[in-house]
């Protein structure tokens, strides 16, 4: 669970090269919006492109609805099979029947994915797109190795910092 969603967390909000597919012809307006808005809402536009106010709020909600199903889906599989674990531990050890209490699977999950959806989303927005393209990558242009070493550090911080968060928001909603 936890690869999945570092991973996606890294990759869906602040990817480094866009692999996006062409939009469909027949995409409706919402979708053919959201595949013009920039991959990061602070992005750096590229020669001959501009992004507007909308279009970049876009760029937070689309990723936000990404981060919120993967949030979601890995911690459903996650909380599903903690809770197999746990049960399987109170079957085969009467003793641990005390010890532990099963997970509520849907509140937990829910609340996970509210939590990519807005704090790790608007973290990575800024990180890419404030801290690495408009801060580091201008400085430190011509030193790739000090750039990626920094750009490394900076992530590892980032998500430190979400595990933190992640355990009070937990408390502060009732489900740790």
């Amino acid at each position: 669970m936890a690869i999945i969603a570092d991973f996606m967390l890294v990759y869906l909000p602040a990817p480094t090269v866009s692999l996006r597919p062409a939009l469909a012809t027949s995409a409706g307006s919402i979708a053919k919006f959201l595949h013009n808005c920039p991959d990061n809402a602070f992005q750096v536009a590229l020669s001959g492109t501009s992004y507007s106010m909308l279009q970049r709020l876009g760029a937070i909600a689309r990723n936000g609805a990404k981060l919120f199903a993967v949030g979601t889906t890995s911690s459903l599989v996650g909380t599903a099979v903690t809770n197999a674990l746990i049960n399987a531990r109170k079957a085969v050890d009467k003793s641990a029947a005390d010890e532990k209490e099963n997970l509520p699977i849907l509140s937990t999950s829910a609340a996970y994915g509210v939590y990519m959806a807005v704090s790790s989303n608007l973290r990575y927005q800024v990180l890419a797109g404030v801290i690495e393209q408009r801060i580091l990558e201008p400085m430190l242009h011509q030193h790739k190795v000090m750039l990626s070493a920094l750009c490394f550090a900076v992530r590892t911080g980032n998500t430190f910092l979400g595990s933190l968060l992640w355990v009070d928001y937990a408390r502060w909603i009732g489900i740790q």
